[in-house]
């Protein structure tokens, strides 16, 4: 039977302490006990269903993180305060002094700058390679690598990842692949396609009104409770906690998720057909000329189409900002990072959101200067959207 994230997530029934139709929000840092010895259980982990402290867990938070583990077809999730927040305690929980990190060199800036910036104090090294590139990710495997990570499509590239074949590669040299799948939630489901753990900012798509910072770890029981012991669990130590009112906020966006990547993916879909057509440098996964296109096409649930990213080149850093500036004055969406908000988002990532990636590796990796990338957003007319914009291309010779 295929796999259906979204039912998952329906199916799941909470009732509020009063009946409500929401389940209740604990609002308390720490929680009281009855018996002395259940505290001491609770402490060692022996007392299931009590709670202790809030940065160990929350009902809101386990609420939350059973619905995510739900869509991604874990046994488990723990939510963070952030996706780096969910990124960092999962690298570090894998990863020792001396151990090495194989990843995608098309990544979030910030989790580029992690890895490469940051973890060397800890001697964790990485090698970045070409993530489409099978021979070379197993090439720079070696008997200290740890960890294959990379993201289900790439921020910003856009760059397809073969989960499958990758899951092969990692179980092959006893690795653990960690895909983050912020991109293409409901679309593509890692976890289904053999990946070990799956992490998602939850800021953007997944809670959809750009008012939250989340992220959440969806794996193994064992892996989670690990995350969780207070002795050494990285997200207890580390501290990255999700505050029980946002938790509660992101659950309620959570149940219209599938209806909104529907319509990210058609308006998306819709642009970045038009674009092309009118002779624009267009990536999106949904293109025939995306060189992963059938990769995609295998991987997805049909439903929710190719997500809501894309990237246009406008061939230089000043045309590409003028173009953002006027688009915003006329209403077509926000110069703005981060992505999956109702209205459509864009920026250059090579001064934002990749900035951290040194201008050399991005020459090297193909981002240029004037490549904007989008968050297209959920507007109802489209067709008009597309209009408007083509009229700002025109405006500044973009499009003649």
């Amino acid at each position: 039977m295929a796999f259906k994230p979204a039912n998952n997530i329906q199916d799941l029934q909470y009732f509020g302490e009063f009946g409500g139709v929401n389940p209740s929000i604990s609002d308390s840092s720490t929680y009281t006990f009855l018996s002395a010895k259940t505290m001491f259980d609770t402490f060692e982990g022996n007392a299931d269903g009590c709670y202790l402290y809030s940065r160990h867990s929350t009902p809101s938070n386990l609420y939350l993180g059973k619905a995510l583990a739900a869509m991604e077809g874990t046994e488990t999730a723990n939510v963070t305060a952030s996706g780096m927040g969910a990124i960092t305690a999962v690298l570090m929980q894998l990863c020792g002094a001396g151990d090495h990190i194989v990843s995608s060199r098309t990544i979030y800036g910030g989790t580029y700058a992690f890895l490469k910036n940051f973890t060397p104090r800890f001697n964790i090294e990485t090698s970045f390679v070409d993530i489409t590139k099978l021979e070379a990710v197993e090439a720079a495997i070696t008997p200290k690598t740890k960890v294959l990570y990379c993201e289900s499509v790439s921020n910003p590239l856009l760059e397809v990842a073969d989960i499958e074949a990758l899951s092969k590669l990692a179980k092959k040299h006893n690795l653990k692949l960690v895909v983050d799948n912020t991109f293409s939630p409901l679309s593509i489901s890692p976890a289904q396609l053999g990946a070990d753990i799956v992490i998602h900012s939850l800021t953007k798509f997944i809670n959809g009104s750009s008012d939250t910072v989340g992220g959440v770890i969806c794996g193994t029981q064992e892996f989670i409770d690990d995350l969780r012991n207070v002795n050494d669990g990285a997200c207890m130590l580390l501290g990255s906690t999700m505050d029980s009112l946002r938790a509660a906020s992101i659950l309620k966006n959570l149940r219209t998720l599938h209806i909104r990547m529907q319509q990210h993916s058609l308006n998306a879909t819709y642009l970045a057909d038009r674009f092309e057509k009118d002779g624009l440098k267009t990536v999106y996964p949904g293109l025939a000329s995306h060189p992963s296109h059938d990769l995609f096409k295998s991987m997805m649930n049909e439903k929710y189409g190719f997500g809501g990213m894309l990237t246009i080149d406008v061939g230089s850093l000043d045309k590409a900002n003028a173009l953002m500036e006027l688009m915003q004055k006329q209403n077509l969406g926000y110069l703005a990072v981060s992505l999956g908000f109702y209205k459509t988002l864009f920026s250059a990532p090579g001064s934002s959101t990749s900035s951290e990636i040194p201008e050399e590796e991005q020459k090297e990796m193909g981002l240029s200067d004037g490549l904007i990338r989008f968050s297209i957003g959920l507007d109802a007319d489209i067709e008009r959207t597309y209009d408007m914009m083509k009229s700002c291309m025109k405006a500044l010779n973009i499009l003649k």
